[in-house]
């Protein structure tokens, strides 16, 4: 198996089943996963903010850095390699509360917000997630089987 890195504000879609999809230390950002099960179409995006209303020059350049540009260039990416949307088993986590006690940003929640918004909208379910809090997250997507395993503050381990 090989491992692919998505950075911050990057997204990558797969039908290689040997690859391993990893996004390290996910703070307030949020990670976003979709697995077609037919097609074994795998697909990972790292979003940092929700709108891309707060910079349309870095939106345009990098959609993937906004909630609400990069949530939908990752469907449209996954259907071009013969994802349905019905089929997609969709996976979030991420959204914490870092180094912002008070809340005065709330960048996270804002992050998560965004995404029910638009997932609301276009009727998609979330099969699992593991959002909030104030913890670091790492996500490890297995493109063979779609299956989601986080390491949470680098110790714990969990499965969506």
């Amino acid at each position: 198996m090989k491992s692919v890195v998505i950075n911050i504000a990057d997204m990558q879609i797969s039908n290689d089943p040997d690859s391993i999809l990893v996004t390290y230390s996910l703070g307030s950002c949020i990670a976003v996963s979709i697995y077609d099960p037919y097609v074994k179409v795998s697909g990972l995006l790292h979003y940092m903010l929700p709108k891309s209303s707060l910079n349309q020059i870095k939106a345009r350049d990098n959609p993937c850095m906004f909630g609400d540009t990069g949530i939908p260039l990752l469907f449209r990416k996954a259907y071009a390699f013969g994802a349905r949307k019905e089929r997609l088993i969709v996976k979030v986590a991420g959204g914490a509360n870092i180094m912002d006690s008070r809340g005065f940003f709330n960048v996270g929640e804002r992050n998560y917000v965004i995404l029910r918004k638009l997932f609301v909208r276009n009727n998609i379910k979330i099969a699992g997630e593991h959002v909030g809090g104030n913890l670091n997250r790492t996500v490890i997507m297995n493109a063979r089987t779609g299956t989601v395993r986080l390491k949470i503050s680098g110790r714990r381990e969990v499965y969506l």
